[in-house]
């Protein structure tokens, strides 16, 4: 019943492990671990599941350098059928405008998509701008805050669950369209052992350029990016204030009623 089921894998670095370069005002990230943004794993554990129960073909696609091959190659471990990484020089420093840019133009290479699932914010960026900005490149609608893909329609309709303060509600969205998956919603499967050695060893991974892409680099990197970081600043958190209260317990319950007065 479906066709292509487009995952967006983003390869973040460990947060406890990151720092700022203050020169150059951006992520250094040569010195940390990395791996699959968390919410990313619960968009494809969704599509992994879409797949199973109507069919169609879950490719993943990531923008980075060369490197992030093997993180790349577990998403097909976990039962991706296809990935592709976008990776050019000129890339480097995007925000989200033409990091949405890029990944839009991808999709439309790729093409017979139905659904495309990402997930809500990166750990390194947190903007969560990314996915209703394909949406607006693409044309199509979004919707943020997905829990679940309740059902999929003859129709061409989906029932999405999505998460609101105090509980969720069901919307109704026409194919194709873009869906920010939340954090934790599901519990993204264990890698098969055996896919994971063949997707290691034989699986063939396609990397497009921005040629492939037919994209300008002045439409990317620093050149194409409308926000830049004009300053780094550390916010050190507020001291606890500290005071030892001494007396009988009359006098510590005023004591402690006065203080309270003053800080209600």
């Amino acid at each position: 019943m479906l066709r292509n089921i487009i995952v967006l894998l983003k390869i973040v670095p460990k947060p406890e492990e990151v720092v700022f370069n203050p020169e150059t005002k951006t992520v250094d990230r040569s010195k940390a671990r990395n791996e699959i943004n968390e919410a990313d794993k619960n968009a494809l554990e969704l599509a992994l599941k879409l797949k199973e129960k109507y069919g169609g073909k879950v490719i993943t696609l990531s923008m980075g350098p060369p490197i992030w091959d093997k993180y790349i190659r577990l998403g097909v471990a976990m039962g991706a059928d296809d990935a592709i990484l976008v990776s050019d020089r000129a890339l480097a420093g995007s925000d989200t405008l033409p990091t949405s840019l890029t990944l839009a133009t991808a999709i439309k290479k790729i093409g017979d998509y139905d659904i495309i699932l990402c997930g809500e914010e990166s750990s390194d960026g947190g903007t969560g701008q990314v996915p209703p900005g394909i949406g607006g490149w693409l044309d199509i609608p979004h919707v943020t805050y997905v829990s679940d893909i309740v059902e999929i329609s003859q129709d061409g309709w989906a029932t999405v669950k999505r998460t609101i303060k105090g509980g969720h509600e069901l919307v109704k969205i026409k194919l194709p369209f873009i869906a920010a998956v939340e954090l934790g919603s599901n519990k993204p499967r264990f890698p098969d052992f055996r896919r994971k050695r063949w997707a290691e060893r034989e699986f063939q991974l396609k990397i497009w350029s921005l040629q492939d892409l037919g994209l300008e680099p002045d439409k990317v990197g620093f050149k194409g990016s409308k926000t830049i970081v004009s300053e780094l600043e550390e916010v050190k958190p507020a001291e606890r204030r500290k005071e030892v209260l001494s007396g009988d317990l009359d006098e510590l319950a005023r004591k402690l009623y006065e203080i309270l007065k003053e800080n209600i």
